[in-house]
């Protein structure tokens, strides 16, 4: 007896996350049939006309909004952004540059340092443990 080795194949709502677009914006054909993996890399190695067109302009789905904002998803929910937003909508809003983004991303970057002091106090904790171990060798 053989096995037939089937297709992996994702819901068109994950496949619209990995390709990093809003999925309601994705044409008909894409939104009602599984996605195989050798179609979403298709998809990633040579996007068709739609798919850069909707990365160009959008509508972006939120974690893109919150990246070319430099907010997170959270943020963009606190500022009232639930919606997929355009290209044109996101540089919009950057000109306003309204309250509620400048606290976003001052919050962000509060996060971003505090990531980066964790990882090298973690750094600086593991050398010493490492040079710890070395110096109780009694080959040393």
């Amino acid at each position: 007896m053989t096995s037939h080795k089937s297709a992996q194949t994702m819901k068109p709502a994950t496949a619209a996350k990995k390709l990093g677009v809003y999925l309601e914006a994705t044409p008909a054909e894409f939104r009602e049939g599984a996605v195989s993996r050798t179609a979403l890399n298709a998809l990633q190695s040579d996007p068709p006309e739609w798919l850069r067109e909707l990365r160009r302009n959008g509508p972006h789905p939120r974690p893109v909004v919150a990246a070319k904002l430099g907010v997170s998803i959270s943020g963009l929910a606190r500022g009232g952004i639930t919606d997929a937003l355009t290209t044109e909508q996101i540089e919009e809003l950057k000109k306003e540059n309204p309250d509620w983004l400048q606290r976003e991303r001052a919050t962000q970057a509060e996060v971003r340092k505090e990531a980066v002091r964790i990882k090298e106090m973690k750094a600086q904790k593991e050398q010493r443990a490492e040079h710890a171990g070395r110096s109780a060798d009694p080959r040393d």
